[in-house]
């Protein structure tokens, strides 16, 4: 294993192609001005929505790509000029890319025979990998009878048996199904707790991320919003993009225009009667009549019992899903969702408290909406 360093890394495509209307603002870089640190043996997602710039990363770590500017290092090599086969690195993708003719043993052995192994070699590192991965009892068998999840592990096997430096898995859980997902979300964890390898996971999956990383990356396009663990950014989101991004359902984030009424500030909102007491760490940033935008969690927004003093609203939808409710309520023209666990069904138009966790709320600014405090 090695650590992997990525300096100011740029990326940009002469040819043109379809662009979010924001994408001018990067002029027009898949990747813009990227760095990261991760450390040996570390556990990296980068997480985003599709054209981010996250598998355009991963394809420049493995040298699948040319790097427009700026310098990769895995330990103190820099890489930039290798070619992918001298990177020591593994490479799984979402397309499993199997070779047909070939037995499961065959395509796990065969960049090692590539590289010139021994047989003897050749076969202790297949039986070495196969039950890591739990493909021991399908090494004769040909891709076209396993199942999408063994293909997928063979594929993560065939990456792992060079012991690469890094190891790049490119959305590989994608085309499975439920069930499947989670269990070999499972099997990815504990093969990275055994092998040790760094590793660097793209996903769309805010799951995936959040359950597997050490840190994850969030990008947007083609710039890094934040890098941190997964309680940091879901406790201290960087910006509005990232705290919409993460958590399901996702952050409420709400205008509000704040007053002063006494001594106490409220967030209010426009064409609704409800009012949050705003904590008292905001006080010195504040002030009558600002507007901002104020996030919350559907976690920290409750139904009051029956001596609640919240703001009566009315129930617009109700799910229920066995292990948690779901209630969405109009704030002005918005839809606020929450999460209870208390067991009442509730019926479109029923009257509820609502109170709100306002020491677990998040200001944003209205123009950049970047995290104020």
């Amino acid at each position: 294993m090695a650590k992997l360093t990525l300096k100011n890394v740029y990326k940009k495509y002469d040819h043109k192609k379809k662009r979010r209307k924001k994408d001018k603002e990067n002029d027009y870089f898949a990747v813009n001005n990227l760095s990261l640190d991760c450390e040996d043996g570390e556990f990296i997602g980068i997480l985003g929505p599709s054209g981010c710039g996250k598998t355009t990363t991963l394809r420049m770590i493995a040298g699948l790509e040319d790097i427009t500017a700026g310098d990769i290092f895995i330990g103190d090599r820099r890489i930039n000029d290798l070619h992918p086969k001298d990177r020591n690195i593994g490479l799984a993708f979402e397309n499993y890319a199997l070779y047909p003719p070939l037995t499961v043993y065959e395509n796990i052995a065969f960049n090692l025979r590539a590289k010139g192994l021994s047989n003897a070699e050749v076969d202790e590192r297949v039986k070495r990998i196969a039950p890591l991965l739990k493909v021991e009892e399908l090494l004769n068998m040909r891709p076209a009878a396993l199942s999408g999840g063994q293909k997928q592990r063979v594929n993560i096997a065939r990456a792992i048996v060079r012991n690469p430096d890094i190891l790049l898995l490119d959305e590989p859980l994608s085309h499975l199904d439920g069930k499947m997902r989670q269990q070999l979300r499972m099997e990815i964890k504990r093969l990275h707790n055994e092998i040790e390898s760094t590793t660097i996971y793209v996903t769309h999956d805010q799951l995936e991320a959040m359950s597997l990383a050490d840190r994850i990356a969030i990008m947007d396009l083609g710039v890094l919003q934040q890098f941190g663990t997964p309680s940091e950014i879901y406790d201290n989101p960087a910006n509005e993009f990232v705290a919409s991004f993460i958590g399901e359902p996702p952050m409420n984030i709400l205008t509000t225009t704040i007053i002063h009424h006494e001594n106490d500030f409220y967030f209010t909102f426009e064409d609704s009667e409800l009012r949050i007491v705003v904590p008292q760490r905001y006080y010195d940033i504040v002030k009558d009549g600002m507007k901002v935008r104020v996030g919350v969690r559907p976690t920290d927004i409750y139904v009051g019992g029956p001596d609640s003093k919240g703001t009566p609203v009315r129930v617009a939808v109700f799910e229920d899903l066995c292990t948690e409710r779901r209630i969405g309520i109009r704030v002005g023209d918005e839809l606020v969702m929450l999460i209870t666990e208390d067991e009442t069904k509730y019926e479109q138009g029923d009257l509820i408290r609502l109170e709100v966790n306002g020491e677990k709320t998040h200001l944003f600014d209205l123009e950049t909406g970047n995290r104020i405090q």
